[in-house]
């Protein structure tokens, strides 16, 4: 997500950094590489020149002292507007459904749309179930036109773990009218209502979907847009926004090649908000759009709030105190070693995991993909080893090494350089235990 615009902005505070101080001439050298980003991300032209305006407005009425780091100087002016442009501080997205209500969930043919209904009711029991209660949600749809729309909506609904209504009408506002109901006689806390999708913008669905609002009055009309598409998306929300109307949007594969235009310009060019940014494929895949977090992450600077929200939503926090007490009194075992790498599987692949990372977003996919490819054979060698291995790594002579290499599908080099980063590991715990101001913690 925004690794397009991170790199490119990174690239860009870096050389400024190398400056001794601001002038009107590096300054418009940094707006120009800036600019050159934003229209290679697919940012509107006009949008583009606005934000420039902006920060170079506000640099200037800086007064900027030559004294003053003039990275960091930048670095804030950029961060604030771009801030500005994404929905401000102050900006809530929608993440507490009113109890009971109605969402018409819209878009375009191909957006995700069906998929996204699933994640949002999985986010819905998830956040229900940190307050140790449970929600009672129905699935359905209307989507008559799309082959199979209403099949993968079912499947979905049972992989969540919600209910699911099939209407026996093949009419659109009719079926609209006969879930509804359906969802009122079952007491249900919230309907979300999959609507008819087309490859392009239409009256026909408009008509559709404005008759299925006057019937059903939703409490929320939200709209799953494609991130993809770029500039497309906005010309896509406009023409939704002027007829049927919409509360909020969710960006759709963010986690693609997507350049990022799309969430850059969405608030400032409709003045509604993102509550949601799909980001993969499962279930789980679905984020908060956060505009501060998403500052600094097209910035380099991270989202390390986003990822221990997602630490504590996938890792129990028992079993992560449990390994630390071990690990800080010296008893950390291959065992443990192997549980810390599936909690770390549980936030994602590592690629995802560090671009909620500060500076981490220059290392080359390559390089991931090969820690990737390290972390499974890991995992595979511990597999092959007997309890006792695992708790005694001591024991690993070289005919028992052989024997786990051939269990495991890899060669004696890879066991004996798992257990090197163990070892290493275990004396950097050490290492902190014994150093300076550290110690303090690992009493």
């Amino acid at each position: 997500m925004f690794d397009f615009l991170s790199k490119k902005f990174s690239n860009v505070l870096s050389w400024v950094k190398d400056k001794g101080r601001l002038t009107e001439q590096n300054i418009q050298e940094a707006v120009d590489q800036v600019k050159e980003a934003l229209l290679e991300a697919d940012v509107p032209y006009d949008l583009v020149e606005d934000f420039l305006t902006k920060v170079k407005n506000e640099i200037v009425g800086q007064k900027v002292q030559t004294s003053l780091n003039p990275g960091q100087q930048l670095i804030k002016v950029v961060h604030d507007q771009l801030l500005e442009f994404l929905g401000g501080k102050n900006v809530i997205p929608l993440t507490n459904f009113q109890i009971p209500s109605v969402t018409m969930v819209m878009g375009l043919q191909g957006s995700g749309k069906t998929t996204t209904i699933a994640k949002l009711a999985k986010f819905l029991l998830d956040q229900a179930k940190k307050r140790e209660k449970s929600r009672k949600i129905l699935l359905a749809s209307v989507d008559f036109y799309r082959p199979a729309a209403i099949d993968q909506l079912e499947i979905l609904a049972k992989q969540v773990g919600v209910d699911f209504y099939r209407a026996s009408s093949k009419d659109a506002v009719n079926a609209a009218k006969e879930i509804y109901e359906k969802f009122k006689s079952g007491h249900y806390e919230h309907l979300f209502l999959d609507t008819a999708g087309r490859l392009h913008i239409d009256s026909q669905m408009m008509e559709e979907l404005i008759n299925i609002d006057h019937k059903l009055t939703p409490k929320y009309k939200i709209l799953v847009l494609d991130a993809m598409t770029g500039q497309e998306s906005l010309k896509v929300a406009k023409a939704f926004d002027q007829t049927v109307g919409f509360n909020t949007a969710i960006l759709t594969k963010m986690d693609s090649d997507t350049r990022g235009g799309a969430a850059f310009s969405f608030r400032y060019a409709l003045k509604k908000s993102i509550s949601f940014v799909g980001c993969g494929e499962k279930i789980e895949d679905l984020e908060s759009f956060v505009p501060e977090r998403m500052a600094s992450r097209i910035l380099g600077m991270g989202d390390i709030l986003t990822l221990i929200e997602k630490a504590e939503e996938n890792i129990d926090y028992h079993e992560q105190e449990s390994i630390s007490r071990r690990m800080m009194s010296g008893s950390f075992t291959l065992k443990d070693f192997a549980d810390q790498l599936g909690m770390v599987d549980r936030l994602g692949s590592l690629q995802k995991i560090a671009r909620y990372l500060p500076g981490m977003g220059n290392i080359s996919p390559d390089m991931m993909e090969k820690g990737q490819v390290e972390m499974k054979k890991f995992k595979a060698i511990i597999s092959s080893m007997t309890e006792k291995e695992r708790l005694i790594p001591g024991l690993l002579d070289a005919s028992r090494k052989k024997r786990i290499a051939s269990g495991s599908g890899v060669l004696v080099t890879d066991v004996n350089q798992l257990l090197q980063k163990f070892e290493q590991s275990k004396q950097f715990v050490k290492m902190l235990k014994k150093g300076g101001r550290f110690g303090k913690f690992f009493k």
